[in-house]
């Protein structure tokens, strides 16, 4: 099966008003390009501006509660989401199962509380250097993988991104065999999960993608797509990786 390419942008905790030019100049851009889905994960302050600057162009949030309403203060929950226009939502990034303590129990809740409501779901995994120097990096995040994944999915609804948390950020990436491996496992773990409905899932790999190593990364085979972090505040570092996307089919 051929799935398209995904490339999302994760603007964390960044993006005021003064940058919807910047947000639109990306949509723009990404409108040349078809044959790729694209999006922009945003601060939750900038989601309902940014859908009525760029109407058409998938706008996202970078985490969601598991609840549907409460006593829950400073969280948004999925109905406030989709009630300012989001289409998508990031689940379990690393630097919220670090700094934010979240257990793999948490993300399943957040994942099937956002599939639920019709949002695209990206999930997060990946392991840390110390995993990955001990060998252990292919079990670690497989067995995250296992404990993250709520119970019934729609396959073109939810994407997984494999972010190795020492390359987040860092300039560093793994080896493209490495890549492949870990992708090649994720993979396999989610036909054991699903079946023949893992073949919808896309994988995306996260972690210091930029313009100049998007192309290598995107020919590995079950790479899908990439969630895209600092490289995706600016339209001149975000669309050529849009690009090279386009030209991986």
């Amino acid at each position: 099966m051929v799935r398209r390419k995904l490339v999302v942008g994760n603007w964390k905790m960044h993006g005021l008003g003064a940058d919807i030019g910047e947000i639109q100049a990306i949509a723009a851009a990404a409108a040349y390009y078809r044959a790729v889905d694209c999006g922009l994960c945003l601060p939750a302050t900038l989601i309902e501006r940014a859908v009525r600057a760029v109407p058409g162009f998938a706008i996202g949030a970078e985490d969601v509660h598991f609840a549907d309403k409460g006593a829950q203060t400073g969280c948004v929950s999925t109905g406030m989401l989709t009630d300012a226009g989001a289409t998508m939502v990031i689940v379990g990034h690393s630097e919220r199962r670090q700094d934010q303590h979240e257990s793999d129990g948490e993300v399943r809740a957040k994942a099937a509380a956002a599939l639920g409501a019709g949002l695209l779901t990206i999930l997060c995994v990946g392991e840390s250097l110390l995993v990955r120097e001990a060998g252990d990096a292919i079990e670690m995040v497989g067995r995250q993988l296992d404990c993250s994944l709520p119970g019934e999915v729609d396959g073109a609804k939810l994407a997984i991104a494999y972010e190795p948390i020492w390359a987040i950020g860092t300039g560093h990436t793994p080896t493209i065999d490495d890549i492949a491996e870990m992708h090649g496992s994720l993979r396999q773990r989610l036909f054991a999960a699903f079946g023949q409905a893992a073949e919808a899932i896309r994988i995306l790999y996260g972690g210091s993608v930029k313009a100049g190593n998007a192309a290598e990364i995107f020919s590995v085979i079950d790479v899908d797509g990439a969630l895209v972090g600092g490289a995706s505040l600016k339209a001149a570092d975000f669309v050529p990786i849009i690009e090279a996307a386009a030209l991986k089919p």
